[in-house]
């Protein structure tokens, strides 16, 4: 190449440094939650062991465990479900054969708010999203050939979560499982649908009913099972800050208790069956900063607010996805690179368990290969990085303590804020949580647009390329099939049964009684998850959110 070629070269490659087309940086340096990084660190006073102790002990802001990932690495679980039973049993056994840990189950969006694949609600969604699960048939088939006593399982499901748990516990007691032995989480957390998500059915008070009930039947009867996942992760997806969603989550968490409480319990029964689910975004050294600081404030408010007694009651236990939002469909190769750089900052955040989003979930559904891909990143970082031989490597450093420090200083003054409206479900009644976000939302997109913010392919660094990934599919039968399954199983089904149980449940649902041991007697009976929340729909009516948000 001459150099007029070179020269035609540079002028035409808009990334080349001779073109000044790099995007400038910063003259102001600030973390995504606009909390402001010096030049140089500079160590603060501070009474180290205080502020940080060991990790495994109060305040827990090193980790909830003595050894951690010396002892045993992190749960590795890959978010996976779609199309039907089969299918996504299919992945899920491939997952395990792959090293994965943890199943991570998501359910498709009629299963998600209580509707039958035969619903005409469900018509054009039926395991586009996740798997179809209507009946207890659906369920075995999706845990078949896994043995539920050898794994962890994660249930995405909040509204309908008590009915999938009730499923899940029929499952294991066909397979010969003691229901005590069974690990595994239910996300079951319906305050955040309001705020963040929008898959909620009930009004408020019925919900926090069916949350009550499941902690009230699980300590007694899944002792090991987490009985709700407190979730950060949809709040920052839907465009908080990190601060936000540390505050929120917790403000949420908060509103759990005190309903618990309300139901009869005492704290210590119950918050140690309490788990928390949180993002991890770009900004390494916040993400890590941010796991740190939800640790000791949860912490903290149990033991000072709640007056807990059992240390297990203040650990802040969590799962950690990477972020699908901040995945692009441009160049989507380097998600690879952003997913790789978020788990990282899980792990060194602390996390308990972890999925890694797949390159290609910006465009479609991730196939074998991608999800293999996303696997193999945490499984390189586990046996090959050496990031999880030392307990809380990042303790000490003045820009991780600074950080710290300055998010739970942020985040309290949030929960304070809250609390002063009156806690989080009144917070969420007038639309104070909602418009929070939504102005962190938009703040984020015009920096974005106005290049204050760099993302790499899509503001800065783009090419034009034609996509040649392999894409995953959903065949349109799924829905058929799915409604001629249930056909034949209310067929075979003992109706007079079915007739007994869903009146005892309307009457049950009119009552203080629980409902968890009545909803294990439907599903074992063949009653489906939508006539469940069908009868429930009549006595509690559906949730209207107020026509300004």
């Amino acid at each position: 190449m001459d150099l007029n070629e070179q020269k035609n070269r540079w002028e035409e490659n808009t990334l080349h440094p001779l073109t000044n087309k790099y995007p400038e940086r910063k003259q102001e340096f600030l973390t995504p939650s606009h909390i402001p990084l010096p030049n140089v660190a500079i160590p603060q006073e501070f009474d180290y062991m205080e502020k940080l102790g060991f990790p495994g002990e109060y305040p827990y802001t090193r980790g909830v465990q003595p050894t951690m990932y010396r002892g045993r690495f992190w749960t590795m679980r890959q978010y996976a479900g779609f199309a039907t039973a089969e299918e996504s049993n299919a992945r899920y056994r491939y997952l395990l054969a792959q090293g994965q840990t943890g199943l991570s189950v998501a359910f498709d969006l009629p299963t998600q708010i209580g509707y039958d694949a035969d619903d005409p609600m469900a018509t054009g969604e039926v395991g586009k999203v996740g798997v179809s699960i209507s009946s207890l048939d659906d369920m075995e088939t999706l845990f078949r050939d896994i043995p539920l006593e050898r794994v962890s399982t994660s249930m995405t499901i909040n509204a309908p979560a008590s009915v999938l748990l009730a499923m899940y516990i029929a499952v294991a007691k066909r397979q010969g499982v003691d229901p005590k032995k069974l690990r595994g989480t239910i996300q079951n957390d319906i305050l955040k649908e309001f705020v963040a998500r929008g898959t909620y059915i009930y009004p408020p008070l019925p919900s926090m009913r069916l949350i009550t009930d499941t902690f009230k039947f699980c300590k007694e009867n899944i002792p090991r099972w987490n009985t709700i996942s407190i979730s950060g992760y949809h709040i920052r997806e839907a465009g908080s800050t990190a601060v936000q969603e540390v505050a929120f989550t917790l403000a949420d968490a908060i509103a759990y208790v005190n309903a618990a409480i309300q139901s009869g319990l005492e704290v210590d029964e119950f918050a140690n069956q309490l788990s928390f689910f949180f993002a991890a975004h770009n900004n390494f050294l916040e993400e890590v900063a941010k796991f740190r600081a939800a640790r000791r404030l949860w912490a903290r408010i149990m033991k000072e607010r709640f007056q807990a007694k059992d240390p297990r009651s203040w650990m802040l236990r969590f799962h950690t996805q990477t972020g699908g939002s901040t995945l692009t469909a441009q160049q989507p190769e380097t998600n690879v690179v952003r997913v790789t750089i978020q788990a990282l900052a899980a792990v060194m955040g602390g996390t308990q368990s972890l999925h890694t989003n797949s390159m290609d979930e910006a465009l479609w559904l991730p196939t074998e290969k991608s999800v293999r891909v996303a696997l193999r990143t945490q499984q390189i970082i586990g046996y090959e990085s050496g990031v999880a031989d030392t307990i809380d490597p990042f303790a000490g450093s003045y820009v991780i303590e600074q950080l710290t420090d300055e998010i739970e200083r942020q985040a309290m003054e949030y929960i304070q804020k809250i609390d002063d409206l009156g806690g989080a479900l009144k917070a969420i009644e007038n639309g104070y949580l909602q418009n929070e976000i939504q102005d962190a939302a938009y703040r984020f997109q015009q920096a974005i647009e106005n290049k204050e913010n760099i993302v790499v392919g899509v503001n800065a660094f783009e090419v034009d390329e034609k996509m040649e990934l392999e894409r995953l599919t959903v065949d349109p039968a799924i829905e058929k099939n799915q409604v001629e399954r249930l056909t034949k199983l209310r067929a075979r089904r003992d109706a007079g049964k079915v007739s007994e149980l869903l009146t005892r449940l309307e009457q049950s649902a009119k009552s203080e009684n629980n409902l968890m041991p009545l909803f294990i007697e439907c599903v074992e009976n063949d009653i489906t998850l939508g006539e469940i929340n069908g009868v429930l729909r009549q006595v509690w009516g559906e949730y209207q959110p107020p026509a300004w948000i």
